[in-house]
């Protein structure tokens, strides 16, 4: 479920199914009869396990500072349908998601899609109706049959590639792999972070087969640590820029932000941009994302990590940053992520954890993920507004991690707490 999304449906009447159902030819029929806006617009697309969210951000800081009209699409929201589609920076108002419900409800959408399909046309609309430079889009889940794959990119980017969603994707990395690398369209080039051996074979057969260049994380372009912050080297274009200061942590994300770059440079010789390495600084500065190890109050941070690369992702930034800090987790995951491998990871930095639960259908019970845990304090927690709240006046780190619909819950909690 979306919220706020049966809002519009049930204002302008367009009926649209809460189900997944993985396939393109629904979202084609409804795209055709709404003029194909996916046709008119210069688009980078993102699939991968990790890394799409944080990867599209320094894109977009990029490219804004560059002074582009930028466009984004992304999945789940934050705090509500809304932010899911926004452009420069803002998310989509009442009055335009009014404006393309009234355009898909005229077209005889109804009924016809799933919720996500349904979403990703409006973002499609919208990014016409506001006329975006360019439009950088997540797809939802997988690549190849996901609702976003009918479009055609400049340059399409792999952040990485680990076990998820496999009922729809598959049990293996190579079958995983298989899917996201559905997002490779002939002769445009495709981005690669650090992918396992067994995807990035895949990956580089499907780009082998759609004859075009690959560019990978650490072979063709790298982030190096130095002394003044860290520096951009692309080997291929023999370029360099250096002194860069992300504002987000975690090694892991000045991974992200070489892909930006690197994505960027086929961006700007598309659009006709001239590269400004003084931009580039200024937008990996200012560059941030809601959930992504964000410090939402003093000594309280909100990190969406779901899955196991995440949680080991989230593990080596504490102890990078907090490596002589006692760590207090406040956890809540959907049922069908490897909840017990997520919390072993977790365990390696902290022996104290409290379970919640958070309304989504698919959430495990707070009581079974205690069972799962082999911490010494564990325990369910009720009121979490409350505890997380005494928390930060008694300076302890707590960091909130799991789901990122708990994230979205915990926000709304904190914020009615603080009203």
């Amino acid at each position: 479920m979306i919220p706020n999304f049966d809002h519009y449906k049930e204002k302008w009447q367009v009926k649209s199914d809460d189900v997944i159902k993985p396939g393109l030819t629904a979202i084609e029929e409804a795209l055709s009869l709404v003029g194909n806006p996916e046709q008119t617009l210069r688009v980078v697309h993102l699939a991968g396990t990790n890394g799409k969210g944080s990867t599209l951000t320094f894109l977009e800081a990029i490219a804004q500072e560059h002074g582009l009209r930028v466009g984004k699409f992304m999945s789940p929201c934050i705090i509500d349908v809304h932010d899911q589609i926004q452009i420069a920076g803002q998310p989509i108002k009442e009055a335009e998601m009014d404006r393309v419900f009234q355009q898909m409800h005229e077209a005889g959408l109804s009924g016809k899609l799933t919720d996500f399909e349904l979403l990703t046309v409006a973002a499609f609309l919208h990014f016409v109706n506001g006329q975006v430079d360019i439009a950088l889009i997540e797809a939802g889940m997988g690549g190849l049959l996901d609702s976003t794959n009918v479009v055609i990119p400049i340059v399409s980017i792999i952040p990485s590639i680990a076990l998820e969603h496999t009922k729809f994707l598959g049990g293996t990395l190579e079958s995983i792999a298989h899917h996201k690398a559905g997002i490779i369209k002939q002769q445009r080039p495709v981005i690669i972070g650090d992918l396992p051996g067994e995807a990035k074979r895949v990956v580089e057969a499907v780009a082998n087969q759609k004859k075009t260049t690959l560019f990978a994380l650490g072979q063709h372009f790298s982030i190096k640590p130095t002394t003044d912050g860290e520096s951009y080297i692309n080997d291929v274009q023999q370029f360099q820029i250096a002194n860069l200061k992300r504002a987000m942590k975690g090694a892991h994300q000045g991974n992200n932000m070489a892909l930006a770059i690197t994505a960027f440079f086929e961006v700007a010789s598309v659009l006709g941009v001239s590269i400004d390495q003084t931009a580039i600084r200024q937008a990996v500065q200012k560059a941030s994302i809601l959930g992504r190890f964000e410090e939402i109050m003093p000594f309280v941070i909100l990190d969406g990590a779901h899955n196991p690369a995440s949680a080991q992702k989230l593990v080596e930034t504490i102890q990078c940053e907090y490596p002589n800090e006692q760590i207090t987790f406040v956890v809540g995951i959907l049922a069908d992520k490897d909840v017990q491998q997520i919390l072993g990871l977790l365990e390696q930095v902290s022996d104290d954890f409290y379970f919640v639960d958070f309304a989504n259908s698919r959430a495990m019970p707070a009581h079974q993920m205690a069972k799962l845990s082999h911490a010494t304090s564990k325990t369910t927690l009720v009121d979490y507004a409350s505890f997380i709240q005494a928390q930060s006046h008694r300076q302890q780190r707590t960091i909130v991690a799991g789901s990122l619909y708990l994230l979205t819950e915990v926000r709304h909690r904190l914020k009615q707490c603080n009203n």
